[in-house]
C-alpha cells in the first residue's frame, strides 16, 4: 500500500469527524442519560443505586447484543449509497424495522425472568429482589428502543445523523424531568427511586421511537430513497433479499454480546464483592462507557467510509479509512482520558453524597483513563471490518478477548489475590489490548490482500 499524501489524511479525516461528531453526541446520549439516572439514583439511596446496577447488567446484554444484530443496517445502507443505489435503501430501513420489533419483543420476554437470572448467579436476595423488578420494568422499553436505533443506523448510512442527535439532546431533557417527578416523588407522585428512574427510561425510548419513525418517513427525497416501498415480510420471499444485512448482524451481534455477556458478567462479580463495591465500580463502569461512546460514534463513521469505498471497490480509501479512524479515536480518547484522571475525586462526588462510596470510585475512574484508549481502539478496528462486509472474525477475536481471557483473569484478579474492584478493571485493560492487536492484523492484512488482487 503506497504512504497517503497529505490530502488523502485531510479527506478522511474531515469525513470521519464531521459524520463523528454528531454520531458520538448521539451515542454519548445514550450513556449521559444512564449517567443521570444513576446519579440522581444514587443521591437518592446507595442502596436503590445497587439495585439499579445489578439490574442494568443483564439489561445491557440484551441491547447490545440487539445493537449489533442491526448493525447491517447502517453497513447496507452505506454501501447502498456508495453504489450509487439510492432506492434500495429505503427497504433496507424496512427490515431493520420489522427486526427491531421482532428483536424487541424477545428482550421483553427475557426480562420478565429477571429475579431467576439474579438468583442463578448467586446475588442477595435483597439484590434479587431489586434489580429483578428494574429487569422487568426496563424490558418495556426495549422494543421501541430497538426501532429508534435501527432508525438512527440508517440515516448513519446515508451520512445524516445530524437529527437522531438533536432527538437524543431532546430525550436526556426529558429523562432527567421524569427523574425528577419518579425517583424523588414531586408533584403527588409516590417516591420510586430507581424502579421510577426505569419507568423514566420506559418514556423516554418510547418518545424517540415515535420521532423518529415519523421522520425518516417524511425525509424530503423518501421516494428517491424508496422508502415507501415496503418490502415482503422477513419470513416470506424477502428472506433472500435481507441475507447480506442479515449476515453483517449476525456477526456485529455475536461479536457485541460475547463482549456485553463478559462486562456484564464483571458486574455480576462486583455484586459479590458487596454492595459498596458494586456500586463504586458501577460509577466507574458508567464513566468508561461514556467515553466509550467517543469510540463508538469514530466506530460507526468508520465504518461508513469504509462501506462507502467498499460499494466504490475502492480498496486504497477502505484501508486508509479504517486506519486514520483508529488514530483518531484513539488520539480524542487519550485527551478525554487526561480529563478523567486530573478530576476522578470530583467526578466520583458528583455520581453520590456517600463519602466512603466517592472515596472508592475516585481511584477506579483515575485508572480507566488508560483502559479507554485501548478499548476505543479494538472498537474502531471492529467496525473497519464489518464496514468492508467481514462478519465473523471480529466475533471471533472478541471471544478470545473477553470470554477466554478476561473472564478467569478478572476472577483471579478481583476474588483470588483480592484486588477487589480494581482487579475488574485492570482484566479490561489486558483483554482490550488483546483484541486490538488481534483486530488490528487482520485488518491489515485484508487490506494488503485486496489491494494486491486490485493490481
Amino acid at each position: 500500500m503506497t504512504s497517503p499524501n497529505w490530502q488523502t489524511i485531510r479527506h478522511h479525516s474531515g469525513d470521519i469527524i464531521r459524520l463523528a461528531v454528531p454520531t458520538i453526541a448521539s451515542r454519548a446520549g445514550f450513556m449521559i442519560m444512564m449517567i443521570v439516572d444513576t446519579v440522581m439514583v444514587g443521591h437518592y439511596s446507595a442502596s436503590e443505586l445497587a439495585y439499579q446496577s445489578i439490574g442494568l447488567a443483564p439489561m445491557m446484554f440484551i441491547m447490545v447484543a440487539s445493537f449489533g444484530l442491526l448493525t447491517g443496517t447502517m453497513v447496507v445502507t452505506a454501501y447502498n449509497r456508495g453504489a450509487k443505489l439510492h432506492h434500495e435503501c429505503g427497504p433496507v430501513w424496512w427490515r431493520s424495522i420489522y427486526y427491531a420489533i421482532i428483536l424487541g419483543l424477545i428482550g421483553l420476554s427475557l426480562s420478565l425472568f429477571g429475579e431467576e437470572f439474579l438468583a442463578l448467579t448467586g446475588q442477595s436476595n435483597e439484590l434479587v429482589k431489586g434489580g429483578g423488578s428494574i429487569i422487568r420494568i426496563l424490558g418495556f422499553g426495549v422494543p421501541p428502543m430497538f426501532i429508534y436505533v435501527a432508525s438512527a443506523f440508517f440515516l448513519e448510512g446515508l451520512k445524516r445523523p445530524l437529527f437522531a442527535m438533536y432527538m437524543m439532546v431532546a430525550g436526556n431533557i426529558v429523562n432527567a424531568g421524569l427523574n425528577w417527578v419518579l425517583i424523588f416523588g414531586h408533584f403527588g407522585m409516590p417516591e420510586m427511586g430507581a424502579e421510577g428512574s426505569a419507568w423514566a427510561t420506559v418514556g423516554v425510548r418510547t418518545f424517540l421511537a415515535t420521532c423518529i419513525i415519523i421522520y425518516v418517513w417524511n425525509l424530503p427525497d423518501r421516494l428517491e430513497l424508496g422508502i415507501p416501498n415496503r418490502p415482503k415480510f422477513l419470513f416470506n420471499s424477502g428472506w433472500q433479499a435481507w441475507r447480506q444485512q442479515r449476515k453483517i448482524g449476525y456477526g456485529a451481534g455475536v461479536s457485541n454480546g460475547l463482549e456485553s455477556a463478559a462486562f456484564s458478567s464483571m458486574s455480576l462479580m462486583a455484586g459479590v464483592l458487596g454492595v459498596l463495591s458494586l456500586a463504586s465500580y458501577s460509577i466507574a463502569f458508567n464513566m468508561l462507557a461514556l467515553v466509550y461512546m467517543i469510540a463508538l460514534g469514530f466506530g460507526s463513521a468508520t465504518a461508513v467510509c469504509v462501506g462507502n469505498a467498499h460499494g466504490r471497490k475502492d480498496f486504497r480509501d477502505m484501508a486508509y479509512a479504517g486506519w486514520i479512524g483508529l488514530g483518531l479515536t484513539m488520539l480524542t480518547m487519550a485527551v478525554f482520558g487526561m480529563g478523567l484522571q486530573i478530576f476522578n475525586a470530583q467526578i466520583a462526588a458528583g455520581f453520590t453524597g456517600d463519602a466512603e462510596l466517592a472515596k472508592l470510585a475516585a481511584p477506579l475512574i483515575a485508572f480507566i483513563a488508560i483502559v479507554a484508549v485501548a478499548d476505543g481502539g479494538q472498537s474502531i478496528m471492529a467496525h473497519a471490518l464489518r464496514g468492508r462486509g467481514e462478519t465473523w472474525s471480529p466475533a471471533a477475536m472478541h471471544v478470545v478477548s473477553y470470554l477466554v481471557i478476561m473472564i478467569p483473569l478478572a476472577w483471579y484478579l478481583a476474588h483470588s489475590i483480592n484486588r477487589g474492584a480494581r482487579g475488574l478493571f485492570e482484566s479490561i485493560l489486558i483483554a482490550s489490548l488483546v483484541s486490538l492487536t488481534l483486530l488490528s492484523f487482520q485488518f491489515w492484512r485484508l487490506s494488503r490482500r485486496d489491494q494486491q488482487r486490485a493490481l
